[in-house]
């Protein structure tokens, strides 16, 4: 048996079976951590195997840099996104406004059948994001950054207006938060899951919030401060699921209020210093301009 072969197809396995490792390992381990529990042979047998995919996987992370650089460099289309900023913001902006209407319609809806406020908040909440980007992508698609730039700065300015009317709702979340203790309650898997979506979301926020800068257009940036404010609020959230699903037994119903009520504070505060940074910001340069 030629053990140099069989090492090499064990750790460089043809892509193919690596794709299809991926799905099958994560349903095994998901049904195993969710109905055999941890001790059973099942469930030895999928962390094994998750390892073994992970391993696989980090080995081609080298030669996956590789070809997503080839690929970048030499299709056509590659390149158009690349180096079509303006396309990307558009896709970016259409993709969040269907998200933020279809979301807020289902909170409204959600209101209007159990006669909350608690689900009134959010969709007031979403609604407000999903105005801010219809009215930015109005722009960006008849417009190419800092045409026209009054316009531009105008439209930046109103969003840090409407930033200060969208707290008022992420006022009414917090305080539904902290004093009804009105949480959401996810499984674990689905929490993590959750944690890592955030997380991502809040990192590429920050990141393109000074990414976009450079090109000296106020509606890139009021879109990336807007994708930045929607991260900040899906952190609460997400500080009060984790709460409630890991919680429990470890932290009183004083101590989550405590916690949540300072988490929603610093957030809310964040907001409105953006909100009021971005119409100060705007007045100065319109007046420059006029």
């Amino acid at each position: 048996m030629d053990w140099k072969k069989l090492g090499k197809a064990l750790l460089f396995p043809h892509i193919a079976i690596m794709i299809i490792l991926v799905p099958i390992v994560t349903v095994f381990l998901v049904y195993s951590m969710v109905f055999l529990g941890t001790e059973s042979v099942a469930a030895i047998i999928s962390y094994v195997l998750s390892a073994y995919t992970l391993t696989v996987w980090c080995f081609k992370i080298p030669y996956l840099i590789k070809f997503f650089k080839t690929f970048k460099n030499e299709n056509k289309y590659a390149r158009i996104w690349q180096d079509d900023t303006r396309l990307r913001v558009n896709v970016s902006l259409y993709g969040t406004l269907v998200y933020n209407t279809a979301y807020a319609l289902l909170q409204l809806g959600m209101g209007f059948w159990h006669h909350t406020f608690w689900f009134y908040s959010l969709a007031g909440y979403y609604i407000s994001l999903a105005v801010m980007r219809f009215f930015l992508v109005r722009h960006t698609s008849k417009h190419k950054p800092g045409e026209k730039m009054l316009d531009e700065l105008i439209k930046y300015r109103a969003c840090g207006i409407v930033f200060l009317i969208m707290n008022l709702a992420l006022a009414l979340m917090i305080f539904f938060m902290v004093y009804w203790n009105r949480t959401f309650n996810h499984h674990e898997i689905t929490t993590i899951a959750l944690a890592a979506y955030t997380f991502t979301s809040l990192t590429l926020a920050i990141i393109n919030t000074v990414k976009y800068r450079k090109y000296n257009s106020p509606v890139y940036s009021a879109s990336k401060a807007i994708s930045l404010a929607s991260a900040c609020v899906s952190m609460l959230t997400l500080e009060s699921t984790m709460l409630t699903t890991f919680g429990d037994e470890t932290m009183s119903l004083t101590g989550r209020r405590i916690l949540l009520g300072i988490s929603g504070g610093v957030i809310s505060v964040f907001i409105i210093a953006m909100a009021i940074y971005m119409i100060v910001q705007a007045n100065k340069k319109i007046k420059l301009l006029k």
